[in-house]
């Protein structure tokens, strides 16, 4: 006790010597629910990110093994075009400002930054300005993800990566801005309401990938001219299934980061719907599979699983767990029809990334308005204006971009580049060094035979404009 007192002593005498008082002395302690708070957001971040690679594997899986290189590279550099192009501008237009609410666009300049407020529990109860960035920055990334699933194994590099440049850094913010940054959708009468992105996000990345599908055409070969389909073997199950299941991991941090708080039973709420509507989705493909098809498909139930995530991401917060499990089911059951259907109007998609994202997303997003918390007549028209509204602009958007790009660059290799595979002309190496080897032989001998009957060839320069 005695020393206790003469510390406190001290102290003051050292306060009065110098001239200030104790409370500049002290330095206040972060809330607990700041700091807890804040923490989980940046461990929802890193779980996000994870779900890139989860990308990368399904996507890689699924394909056919002489395009695996070209398909890990564009999953790579679409984290970086996303991460680089919302700090530039993606950021500040998706959360503009109060001044813009209830506007269709806004933009508070460029680049990302904040003062020593964004540090504290003055910029949010429960995360920072820079938890902030970073999580919503992952989120952004995927858009463009989505849309390099269905654009594989014919479309030109470098015409993916400025279409996902552009995708990124204006479709997706201006989109977000409309609910998540105070827009249009979220001053509705009744609010437009999308937890965590079944239509902001994968709706957005889904009709992206709808639009680039039908610039591109299919892959040839796929479709017979008596309409029948030609199966296309996907290059590793076990790797696509790798992918399937980081995604659903990373999945929890996707919906349960949205929470944007550490509420211990909102964020477990949250879990628990997320985890439900994926594990259905796989019985509801299951289901769909074995009616429609006569056995049970890997693909389309992994694809079942992903389609439930995706139904749920709109309402994860408002749902019931009974509720998720029959989103999560009807999701499963709805992406094998749409495969189906896809493929009978010979819109080719390699991984199933429009039926997965824009399909399950509208189902997702509608949901909201029939089950839940929020269900009611006007929910659902608020649901629908939002879908439309969404759907609309970004088809709008990315169909205007890929065309551009078409006429300017071309987006389509030539079908020399397209049977050689996009390994060996894009990057010059194979991930299986025997088939590279094999490409190698098979590319030389083509090139010589050409030389002999028509004159110079060369594979590199054949390119062609669909």
């Amino acid at each position: 006790m005695f020393d206790k007192a003469l510390s406190c002593l001290a102290t003051c005498l050292v306060c009065g010597l110098i001239g200030i008082s104790g409370e500049a002395l002290a330095v206040e302690d972060p809330p607990p629910g700041f700091i807890v708070g804040n923490l989980w957001l940046l461990v929802a971040s890193t779980m996000v990110f994870m779900m890139h690679l989860g990308f990368a594997a399904l996507e890689a899986g699924l394909t056919q093994s002489k395009n695996t290189v070209n398909i890990l590279f564009k999953n790579v550099s679409v984290l970086a075009i996303g991460l680089l192009t919302y700090a530039i501008v993606g950021f500040n237009l998706m959360y503009p400002g109060h001044e813009y609410a209830g506007q269709a666009f806004g933009f508070s300049g460029f680049w990302i930054g904040s003062d020593a407020l964004g540090e504290t529990s003055g910029y949010n109860p429960h995360y920072t300005y820079w938890a902030d960035f970073i999580f919503q920055g992952m989120f952004a990334a995927t858009t463009a993800t989505i849309v390099s699933g269905t654009v594989a194994e014919r479309m030109k590099l470098s015409s993916f990566l400025v279409f996902s440049s552009v995708f990124v850094a204006f479709c997706y913010p201006i989109v977000g801005m409309w609910q998540w940054g105070g827009g249009f959708l979220a001053n509705l009468p009744t609010p437009f309401h999308d937890f965590a992105g079944s239509t902001i996000v994968h709706g957005v990345g889904g009709w992206g990938a709808l639009a680039g599908g039908l610039l591109l055409g299919a892959r040839r070969g796929k479709y017979r001219e008596d309409g029948s389909v030609m199966a296309i073997y996907p290059s590793s199950m076990p790797l696509a299934t790798i992918g399937a299941f980081l995604l659903w991991f990373g999945w929890f941090g996707f919906n349960g980061g949205s929470v944007l708080s550490a509420n211990p039973g909102m964020v477990a709420k949250v879990f628990v719907n997320t985890g439900l509507s994926a594990a259905a989705g796989i019985f509801g493909a299951m289901i769909a599979t074995r009616i429609m098809m006569s056995h049970l498909d890997l693909t389309m139930v992994l694809n079942g699983s992903l389609a439930g995530l995706v139904g749920i991401t709109a309402g994860a917060d408002k749902m019931l767990p009974f509720s998720a499990c029959i989103i999560g089911l009807i999701s499963g059951g709805v992406v094998v029809v749409s495969v189906v259907s896809f493929d009978k109007l010979r819109i080719d998609d390699p991984v199933g990334a429009i039926s997965v994202h824009l399909v399950s997303g509208i189902w997702g997003t509608l949901a909201v308005g029939i089950f839940g918390e929020l269900a009611g007549a006007d929910q659902l028209i608020s649901q629908v204006i939002g879908v439309s509204a969404v759907g609309a602009f970004a088809f709008s958007f990315s169909g205007i971009t890929f065309t551009a790009l078409k006429f300017l660059f071309g987006i389509r290799v030539s079908a020399a580049i397209e049977e050689a595979g996009l390994d060996h002309h894009e990057h010059g190496l194979s991930a299986y060094r025997g088939l590279y080897l094999a490409v190698k032989r098979e590319v030389e001998e083509e090139t010589a035979k050409e030389a002999a009957t028509t004159g110079r060839f060369s594979i590199e320069s054949a390119t062609v404009n669909p």
